[in-house]
């Protein structure tokens, strides 16, 4: 692995690029792209806080963007209520003129994995460049800060993956759980009476 990062660092930014586009374009097992971006400036302290955000939040947009795009096949195993709900929170954040980019930037804007998401987006089939703008703007101000902050909170990235993987693990499951449970909700009744109707998950149709 240290191989592989030492690798990376030769090509700077472009390398660090793609390393990110690949990160954020897989849905599970991923470490935090934060901490990716914080053990590159610690092992190359040349590099440009900013710069590296820059790239950093630019690399995760296109994968994230693959991801949604691949995501959408997803709809395919779930029930028709729950393709009704989804289609119904799809078209409310449609009328909402800042709906997606304040959606994407809040949560961008924090260290939380993206990756559930952006599935969830994917399989709403929502179609708004705001989505990826908010996203952007928000990953650039999270990747910024704990990028400058690293030295003081950062533990080795391989320690980290090696000893911790199994929080990977829980964090991955818990992004599943939120999907399935995404889905279940009634989202015209929520949208429409203000009401929270969850139905049991229909999601598999074998």
């Amino acid at each position: 692995m240290v191989d592989l990062i030492e690798s990376i660092i030769e090509f700077s930014y472009a390398g660090i690029f793609f390393l990110l586009v690949g990160l954020n374009t897989a849905p599970l097992l991923m470490p935090p792209t934060w901490i990716v971006l914080s053990s590159f400036y610690a092992l190359d302290t040349t590099l440009d806080p900013l710069s590296l955000a820059l790239v950093g939040a630019t690399g995760a947009t296109v994968g994230r963007f693959f991801l949604k795009s691949m995501s959408k096949y997803f709809r395919g195993i779930v029930g028709k209520e729950q393709k009704s709900n989804l289609d119904a929170i799809g078209e409310f954040l449609n009328r909402k003129k800042f709906g997606y980019i304040m959606t994407s930037f809040l949560f961008a804007a924090t260290p939380l994995p993206s990756n559930m998401l952006f599935v969830a987006y994917g399989m709403i089939r929502a179609k708004s460049i705001g989505l990826y703008v908010g996203f952007w703007f928000g990953r650039i101000l999270s990747y910024y800060i704990m990028i400058t902050i690293s030295k003081a909170v950062l533990t080795p990235f391989l320690t980290l993956f090696e000893d911790r993987y199994i929080g990977i693990l829980v964090a991955d499951g818990l992004g599943i759980g939120v999907v399935i449970l995404f889905t279940c909700i009634d989202w015209k009744v929520l949208l429409l009476e203000r009401k929270v109707v969850i139905h049991r998950p229909r999601l598999w149709k074998f």
